[in-house]
């Protein structure tokens, strides 16, 4: 019972990621046009530490609490490093291609997960786990009909985006084994990406609207929240579990795609997102069963 409580709660954590963090990247592709990606994650770096420091001091009294202190120091310095590549990565592939290009790529990051699950966390894939993540790689294939013989730079970039964040989601699962302090995971990666820019910023910076800093604002927002969430549901579910949940993001990519920039989904997307939610559902069952609670007791 409490195996399928935790992951239960794992994937409604999960859930609610994937709606903050696809409302972060509407506002990205809304904005991205206008100016470059330092411009962007300086600022709403800079207010994702606020918030994380608000947050520490809010919770200091608790009895758990470490401030925003880390026990992996190494491990953390990984997961800074890579979110920084993931972000400019994502930035410039949601600049030059649709949202459902992009998520072909984010759709593959199960698939990555699994693959880097085994040699760096010590998680055995089994078949079945297999099996759910070759059919939402199909799934992923409805997306793009005509193949990859019309790869452009768009394509590298979220291929580089796809292995950089899973790379930051495994690592944020390393630690979150040996600390339960979120915070922390959130406020560092932050950091690094806010001395990142901070080095760009005076090349490209360009003077922002209030509706845009607004903009810069609710996507810091969005992403504190879903930066947070995420830390925790990664504790609770394994990182193969968790990152097809996370194709969760199609449904809200196709609602904010349609009534924010007119994009109609076609019959292969929607087929591809049946497809991939419907693999990232049955591992979130198979991992309740109770041959499965049985198993991680005897492990």
């Amino acid at each position: 019972m409490k195996l399928r409580s935790a992951t239960l709660m794992g994937a409604g954590l999960v859930a609610c990621y994937t709606l903050m963090i696809s409302s972060a990247d509407g506002i990205t592709k809304l904005i991205a046009g206008a100016y470059e990606a330092p411009q962007l994650f300086f600022f709403s770096s800079l207010i994702v530490m606020a918030l994380s420091v608000v947050s520490d001091r809010l919770l200091v009294a608790a009895p758990a609490s470490r401030g925003l202190r880390t026990s992996c120091p190494g491990a953390m310095a990984a997961r800074s490093a890579l979110t920084v590549v993931a972000c400019v990565a994502f930035f410039q592939a949601f600049r030059l291609l649709p949202f459902a290009d992009v998520f072909l790529f984010i759709g593959l990051m199960p698939l990555i997960a699994a693959l880097m699950s085994g040699p760096f966390l010590g998680e055995a894939v089994r078949p079945q786990v297999w099996l759910a993540l070759s059919i939402g790689a199909v799934g992923i294939l409805c997306l793009m009909p005509n193949g990859l013989s019309s790869a452009q730079a768009g394509h590298g970039w979220a291929l580089l985006a796809a292995v950089s964040g899973t790379g930051s989601m495994i690592a944020a699962r390393y630690i979150g084994r040996v600390e339960t302090n979120a915070l922390a995971q959130v406020f560092y990666p932050n950091l690094a990406i806010f001395l990142c820019m901070a080095v760009a910023l005076p090349f490209v910076f360009k003077p922002m609207s209030l509706t845009d800093l607004g903009w810069t604002a609710a996507y810091a927002l969005f992403l504190f929240g879903a930066r947070w969430v995420v830390v925790v549901a990664l504790r609770l579910l394994p990182a193969y579990v968790a990152t097809p949940l996370m194709n969760l993001q199609f449904v809200w990519m196709i609602a904010i795609g349609f009534f924010a920039f007119g994009e109609l989904p076609t019959v292969g997307t929607l087929m591809g997102v049946a497809l991939v939610i419907g693999s990232g559902l049955y591992l979130v069952i198979d991992e309740t069963l109770p041959t499965r609670k049985g198993a991680a007791q005897t492990t």
